[in-house]
């Protein structure tokens, strides 16, 4: 069977890597949503600010995930989007504790919260990397 008859065209591949990883976010969205309110209880500036601080930082590894068909940890990343990565990572982690905060409606959050959130994004990075892994058997090219 070729990538046509399977439907696998260039433009049907970008759709299906598009509802693969949207609804990972999702899932990954209501994880974050249901781990905040109904475990941790969190107050609505923790809400916001643990929820702010997840989906910035899961976006980001993400793109360090699906940059290439090998497993993430075995490529290297280039130098600039390391770095940019990293700096996004440090000013999410950081703007809860900045002046900005205060009109962002954030607040400093415990650092139980922080690992909460710590171990949502590396499951989140699990399953990425599971679903990019899946999807490429899939795809041959």
């Amino acid at each position: 069977m070729t990538r046509v008859s399977q439907g696998l065209t260039p433009p049907n591949c970008q759709r299906r890597v598009r509802l693969i990883f949207g609804l990972l976010s999702s899932v990954f969205d209501y994880l974050t949503f249901g781990v905040l309110l109904l475990i941790l209880q969190a107050t609505t500036d923790q809400f916001r600010t643990g929820w702010f601080i997840e989906s910035v930082i899961s976006a980001s590894v993400t793109v360090l995930v699906i940059r290439t068909r090998r497993a993430f940890f075995r490529s290297k990343p280039g130098k600039y989007l390391l770095m940019a990565t990293l700096l996004i990572v440090a000013v999410a982690i950081i703007i809860p504790v900045t002046p900005l905060a205060e009109l962002l409606g954030f607040q400093p959050l415990p650092m139980s919260i922080l690992l909460v959130i710590g171990i949502i994004v590396v499951v989140y990075m699990i399953a990425a990397e599971m679903a990019k892994k899946s999807f490429y058997k899939r795809v041959p090219f």
